[in-house]
């Protein structure tokens, strides 16, 4: 059942009810991090504050009931800390000291999956793997775990219960219902409903013009989010124009866009023997897809740039999941899979006519190279929106195609950079500009007193080397000749809430294990952990 709802088919989409999907174990109650602390001091931080502002240290930043209380310039690089200048600690207080670490605003993923009874893999795998890499709120598009299960977690990490991120509960468009919505008058019924459920926000795949309409308008009135994943099975009739103009907060993946691009042609160049339902044809004519689109610079590029910007629309262009695509090799065998692939996931990720983004039945060089042009001007539409004001923000939509949660978010943010942002861009998509979106820029995004302390620290310098963040670590040379792995982030703290990222994905790698032993050897080499050494 979760194989066909993730198989994005809108028909099938309204029909299927939450209640009936097998949700991933739960998250069990809390027992890592430390705090929150009445009164927490980071001593000697580089701060890079998430809005676009370049490095400053050394500062001392005051965090007291799980909020940023002040920050403290307490001297200049190269040289002591003057001691003097520096706020004092209490009896009670609590000392990170941290000379030489960077400090970031916790990571915010728009595109989050808890993954489900497909995927097989318990919610603490994903929620370890989220703050092991700096990741402190999560964007859950779709819900189809269900509203209540994803709710239930949402109120639970809220209160500190389990170790995760924040929560934003979506809900895909049309779930619960027992037969499709069809007419503008039920989709407004439908969104009010989610809403007295709890639900921040609508994920939407397609439907008809008139009921996308009327749904958008009403989530507008009843304060919900939108978000949407154009399927090709509506996207002739609805692009990312149609969305934006109907008031739509975001697009998710790149899907609904070339066809806004189109100048001759409305609908896309499908061979004769396309079948949507068959994945390789599916991956394999979007790899395609761009080509058909305006060039950049272009009358009808930069109009489409244009608009889109004037009516407040968010990119989240999710680059990192189909990396597969245009190097299948290279997401198979990435350094994290022989330690950190659950087994039932690993087995979800193997090529199957039923399973959804499974699509390298026969994937060649052309369909590689295909997709490498594909993201080149894909990559250069996101760039230029970003050049023009347009919010671009990051999601990995991990769970699927070869990307473990936390590792594909990381791979997104140098993903970015590949496109043309400056590293300093690109983590303010991966904060603030997220914490936009959700409505959360006064809570978090940035480092600035008042908001709460979701915090990463590193003790590398990510602006020079995002490959750092990695749970584990960046590969290379150091003294006496000698190979080995740097960095990993430090710290993540959510809520005030220390958490150990070493801690968590040794964890993880204990999950990993123990799952692999229960099926008598699942997926992976048995050598030693890649983990960095500093």
């Amino acid at each position: 059942m979760q194989k066909i709802i993730n198989g994005l088919l809108p028909i099938l989409l309204v029909i299927l009810s939450l209640d009936v999907l097998a949700a991933p174990q739960a998250a069990p109650d809390r027992q890592r991090g430390e705090g929150p602390y009445e009164r927490l001091l980071l001593r000697g931080v580089t701060v890079i504050n998430g809005e676009g502002s370049p490095p400053i240290g050394p500062m001392d930043v005051v965090i007291e009931g799980g909020k940023i209380a002040s920050l403290h310039n307490v001297g200049y690089p190269g040289v002591p800390i003057d001691e003097e200048g520096r706020p004092s600690a209490g009896d009670g207080d609590t000392v990170l000291e941290l000379q030489g670490h960077y400090l970031l605003p916790g990571f915010v993923d728009l595109h989050a999956h808890f993954g489900g009874d497909a995927q097989g893999v318990p919610a603490e795998y994903a929620a370890k793997l989220w703050l092991a890499h700096g990741i402190t709120t999560i964007r859950e598009p779709g819900s189809f775990n269900g509203l209540e299960w994803v709710s239930a977690h949402q109120r639970r990490s809220e209160r500190n219960e389990i170790t995760a991120p924040r929560i934003v509960p979506y809900v895909g468009f049309g779930m619960g219902r027992e037969a499709p919505i069809v007419t503008a008058d039920a989709a407004r019924e439908w969104v009010r409903e989610i809403a007295r459920r709890g639900a921040a926000g609508i994920k939407f795949f397609g439907a008809p013009p008139e009921v996308m309409t009327a749904a958008l308008d009403e989530a507008r009135k009843q304060g919900l989010g939108s978000m949407m994943h154009h399927a090709q099975l509506s996207v002739a009739r609805w692009n990312v124009l149609h969305s934006a103009r109907a008031g739509l907060g975001s697009m998710e993946h790149w899907y609904g866009l070339p066809e806004a691009l189109f100048e001759d042609r409305s609908i896309q160049d499908y061979p004769s023997d396309y079948n949507y339902s068959d994945e390789q044809h599916r991956f394999g004519e979007a790899g395609r897809l761009w080509a058909q689109a305006a060039e950049p610079g272009s009358t009808k590029w930069n109009a489409v740039r244009d608009e889109l910007i004037a009516l407040d629309f968010t990119i989240n262009p999710t680059l990192t999941i189909y990396e597969a695509s245009r190097d299948l090799m290279r997401e198979m065998n990435a350094d994290w899979q022989q330690d950190y692939a659950h087994p039932s996931l690993w087995a979800f990720f193997q090529p199957s006519r039923k399973a959804h983004g499974s699509y390298w039945f026969d994937w060649t060089t052309a369909d590689e190279i295909a997709w490498k042009n594909n993201f080149r001007k894909w990559m250069a539409f996101v760039n230029d929106f970003k050049n023009h004001g347009g919010r671009v923000t990051t999601g990995s939509d991990s769970g699927y195609i070869w990307k473990l949660y936390g590792f594909g978010y990381i791979r997104e943010l140098e993903l970015l950079q590949e496109a043309g942002f400056h590293p300093l861009e690109v983590i303010r998509a991966a904060t603030f500009h997220g914490a936009e979106v959700l409505g959360l820029d006064g809570e978090t995004g940035s480092i600035r007193p008042g908001k709460r302390a979701d915090l990463v620290v590193t003790a590398h310098n990510p602006l020079a080397n995002f490959k750092t963040l990695y749970g584990t670590g960046h590969f290379r040379l150091v003294d006496a000749n000698r190979p080995t792995r740097v960095g990993g982030v430090r710290y993540t703290i959510k809520n005030g809430i220390v958490y150990d990222a070493r801690q968590l994905l040794e964890d993880v790698r204990n999950i990993v294990t123990e799952a692999r032993g229960a099926e008598q050897g699942g997926a992976g080499s048995k050598r030693l952990p890649l983990m960095p050494e500093d």
